[in-house]
C-alpha cells in the first residue's frame, strides 16, 4: 500500500480547525499522520487536541509551546499574551497530558523523513526561518532528503541544489541530489493573511509534497475562545489569518 502521510503544524489547541484537516486528509487518501508540534497554546481545546493527536497514532515532535506548558519554567522571555495563555493551558491540561507533552523529542526521524518544529541546528533554541541564511543553518543538520518544520505558521519551501532558493507553496518533488526544508504551515492560527487551516500532505512513493487549505467553522472556534476567557486578540486574529 503506497504510503500518504499528512503533515500538520501549529494546531495550538483548535480543535474546529483540526477536526476539518483530519476529515480533507481522510479525503485525500491519507494513510498516516505527523504533527511537527505545537499541539497546544493559544486556543481553547489543549486536552482535546492531544486526545484527537494520540488517537491518529499521530507522529509528534515537540514544540515550544509543548514544551513550556508541561515544563515549570519561568515565562519572563515570552510576550505577555503568550505567556498567560501559557499559564491558562498549564492549568487544563492532566497529569497525563503534560507527561505527553513532556516526553516528547525536539526532532526525529521518520520513514525517510526528518520533523522537527523550528531548526535543527539548535532545535532547543526555538529559532525561527524567514531567510535564506537562517535556511542554510538548518540544511547544514539535515541528512535526510525532506524536512517538515513549522513554528512560524507561514508555508514555505526551501529548497537547496546547487544553491538556495525560496520558493512558494505549490506541488513539488524532492530531486536528486537536492533537499527541501518545508514548513507545513499552521492548522490552529495561520499567519500569512489566509484564515484557513493549512496542512501538506506527503506521498512517499513519489516523494509529492502538496498544500492544502481547509475551510472550518472559525466563529464556533472563536466563541470557544471568549467564553474560555481568553484574550480577545487570541480569537480576533483567528478571522484575519494573522
Amino acid at each position: 500500500m503506497d504510503r500518504k502521510f499528512a503533515v500538520l503544524g501549529d494546531i495550538h489547541a483548535n480543535i474546529d480547525a483540526l477536526e476539518a484537516v483530519i476529515e480533507d486528509a481522510r479525503n485525500q487518501g491519507v494513510t498516516d499522520f505527523i504533527s511537527i508540534g505545537d499541539v497546544v497554546g493559544y486556543n481553547s481545546a489543549p486536552s482535546e487536541c492531544i486526545k484527537r493527536i494520540r488517537e491518529l497514532g499521530c507522529v509528534t515532535v515537540r514544540g515550544n509551546h509543548d514544551h513550556y506548558c508541561s515544563y515549570d519554567e519561568s515565562l519572563d522571555d515570552f510576550q505577555p499574551l503568550a505567556a498567560s495563555v501559557i499559564d491558562w493551558t498549564r492549568r487544563q491540561l492532566s497529569v497525563d497530558d503534560r507527561k505527553w507533552l513532556h516526553d516528547l523529542p525536539y526532532f526525529r526521524l521518520h520513514c525517510g523523513l526528518t520533523l522537527v518544529h523550528a531548526t535543527l541546528d539548535m532545535p532547543e533554541h526555538w529559532g525561527y526561518v524567514f531567510d535564506l541564511l537562517a535556511a542554510e543553518s538548518n540544511f547544514s543538520y539535515q541528512n535526510t532528503p525532506i524536512c517538515f518544520h513549522g513554528h512560524t505558521h507561514v508555508p514555505m519551501i526551501y529548497r537547496r541544489s546547487h544553491g538556495i532558493m525560496r520558493v512558494e507553496p505549490c506541488k513539488i518533488k524532492a530531486g536528486f541530489g537536492e533537499k527541501l526544508f518545508v514548513n507545513v504551515g499552521s492548522v490552529g492560527q495561520p499567519r500569512d493573511g489566509d484564515s484557513r487551516a493549512a496542512y501538506v500532505v506527503y506521498t512517499a512513493k513519489t516523494r509529492e509534497i502538496e498544500f492544502f487549505r481547509v475551510p472550518y467553522d472559525i466563529e464556533t472556534a472563536m466563541d470557544r475562545n471568549r467564553r474560555a476567557g481568553l484574550p480577545e486578540r487570541l480569537a480576533t486574529r483567528l478571522a484575519q489569518g494573522r
